[in-house]
């Protein structure tokens, strides 16, 4: 065997680190659930449905719908095991079979903290598809440690049987969360305690909603008035437009117990604008929720109730 010159041994031993070096970097941690873990829940309810999914070793995979809104997905962990920045998404066919070419599907962003990365609809229908078609989605970043890929995997294995519960639960979702509802305004023309079509729906998704959701132990109906006019005459417009609001929702079915109906004429102008302060607001309030922030003409101090 050919001996290698005394001046040359340096340069070998430093390519031969150099390619061990990149071949590291190049080996990707790869995280993901086998054919003997893969498991996917469903969790079904009037307010939400979920699958979650466990990826060992990283976190899981989540895809949500909450009432009132669209699908959506997003990864969690509670190590931060990908560096933030741009990370690339494909949908990638299993090991077990080979010669299927993946899909990209572009790059996303990649965040610090435990939510690591948040998916659209559309985004989050695409991932739905590959699952239903056997394949997986698969995200790699860099790590955060020593810049070498992580894979992270999303199994198909047991998705198809639970994502019809999920449709089945979709179907029954309220119309609107509780987020969407829990401040909501109804305007007024000048001089009109009159409720609209749209008006109507309005109530009515918060009449659902309240039903369904044994939290709520306070509604407060506050209404409120332009500038034009007498005091007099404002205040007992006001309190009509409350008084429309509340008895609507109590012909409906809602408990008047939960109610309290405030008038405040034009005393709390929501802007500059006529048109917005001729209106009666709606506010909800769970159990648990800290009225003592609340002050006593219906407005919080840290978010008017306009």
């Amino acid at each position: 065997m050919a001996r290698i010159p005394v001046f040359l041994r340096g340069a070998v031993v430093s390519g031969a680190l150099a390619l061990l070096a990149a071949g590291n970097v190049a080996q990707a941690a790869t995280y993901g659930a086998g054919i003997e873990n893969s498991q996917w829940y469903l969790s079904e309810s009037v307010f939400e449905c979920t699958l979650v999914h466990q990826v060992p070793g990283y976190g899981r995979a989540v895809f949500r719908h909450r009432a009132g809104e669209s699908l959506s997905f997003f990864l969690e962990s509670e190590t931060p095991l990908m560096r933030p920045g741009r990370g690339m998404l494909v949908v990638e066919a299993p090991s077990w079979r080979p010669g299927t070419a993946p899909r990209t599907l572009g790059r996303v962003n990649v965040e610090d903290g435990r939510r690591t990365v948040s998916l659209d609809s559309r985004q989050a229908m695409i991932l739905v598809q590959g699952l239903l078609e056997g394949m997986d989605p698969t995200l790699t970043r860099q790590s955060w440690y020593d810049g070498s890929p992580v894979r992270v995997k999303v199994s198909n294995i047991n998705f198809s049987g639970q994502f019809s519960g999920y449709r089945s639960c979709t179907s029954g979702l309220l119309p609107v969360n509780y987020d969407q509802i829990k401040r909501s305004r109804v305007p007024f023309s000048a001089g009109s305690t009159s409720l609209s079509g749209a008006d109507r729906r309005l109530l009515d998704n918060i009449v659902a909603y309240v039903q369904a959701d044994s939290t709520v132990e306070r509604i407060f109906v506050d209404g409120h008035t332009d500038s034009s006019g007498s005091r007099i005459d404002n205040r007992a417009l006001s309190e009509e437009r409350a008084r429309v609001v509340a008895d609507y929702l109590i012909d409906e079915g809602i408990d008047s117990d939960l109610i309290t109906v405030r008038a405040h004429a034009d005393q709390f102008p929501a802007s500059n604008r006529p048109a917005d302060n001729r209106r009666t607001t709606i506010r909800l309030q769970r159990e648990g929720e800290r009225p003592d922030l609340q002050q006593a003409n219906g407005y919080d101090a840290a978010s008017p109730n306009s």
